[in-house]
């Protein structure tokens, strides 16, 4: 041993032994960090896996976004097994436009319906928002609620009902209008584009709403009014 030490020491003075421990520090050092940095980016990987494919409502809330909101009476139902069950939603992926079918009626002879309905026991209908042949909009139950509006999405979507003048279902400009900045903000507030707007008719086939449903060219356009409000309205 002693023998093999001396030799050991006669091929590798000191000075060099030294580099070479640094050397393999060196290398234990870069693959310890190396092995850091893989674990880190998996955890972030995770992390952003999860957070994509969570189910949990979510919204982007601030000054800027409140700032952006149309103008909107809340006139919130009471809450019932009827129109406003109280239900959570889940992760929001999509925005339904309805009409009323009922031409003529207000934004708040369709909310009080909906309300009334606790009442009544009529039947299970609601909406998250009504816009009226003036353009106003009625907020009936709370974006974090689930509305009986869109059968199978009511649980990941805000629906919007339409008044209408007549049985075409045709909206008044001012219906359209407040209808695009609407969709636009919700398109905002849940990270949408104007791809996840979509009509009753594409969940269930149901003729609703029946003037885009007749027209795709003017559904299509409808869209890319959406689209164009959040490039130069919401700089989005």
């Amino acid at each position: 041993m002693r023998n093999q030490q001396v030799r050991r020491d006669r091929m590798y003075p000191a000075g060099k032994r030294m580099a070479a421990q640094r050397r393999r520090r060196r290398k234990r050092n870069l693959r310890l960090g190396f092995v850091l940095l893989l674990f880190l980016l998996l955890i972030l990987g995770v992390l952003w896996f999860t957070g994509r494919c969570s189910n949990a409502y979510t919204e982007r809330t601030g000054e800027g976004i409140d700032a952006l909101r149309p103008p909107m009476d809340v006139e919130l139902l009471t809450v019932n097994p009827y129109s406003r069950p109280g239900t959570a939603t889940e992760k929001i992926r999509g925005i339904v436009v309805h009409y009323t079918a009922n031409p003529g009626a207000t934004a708040m002879d369709n909310r009080n319906y909906f309300e009334n309905l606790k009442d009544t026991h009529e039947t299970k209908v609601s909406s998250n928002f009504v816009i009226g042949m003036e353009g106003e909009i009625v907020q009936c139950v709370p974006t974090w609620e689930v509305a009986y509006a869109s059968n199978s999405r009511n649980n990941d979507t805000v629906s919007i009902e339409c008044c209408h003048s007549d049985e075409s279902g045709a909206f008044t400009d001012a219906t359209y209008a407040s209808l695009v900045d609407l969709c636009a903000w919700l398109c905002l507030k849940f990270d949408l584009t104007e791809e996840d707007v979509i009509r009753h008719y594409d969940v269930t086939g149901k003729e609703c709403p029946r003037y885009f449903v007749e027209h795709t060219d003017a559904w299509e356009n409808f869209r890319a009014d959406v689209k164009e409000a959040l490039a130069k309205d919401f700089n989005y």
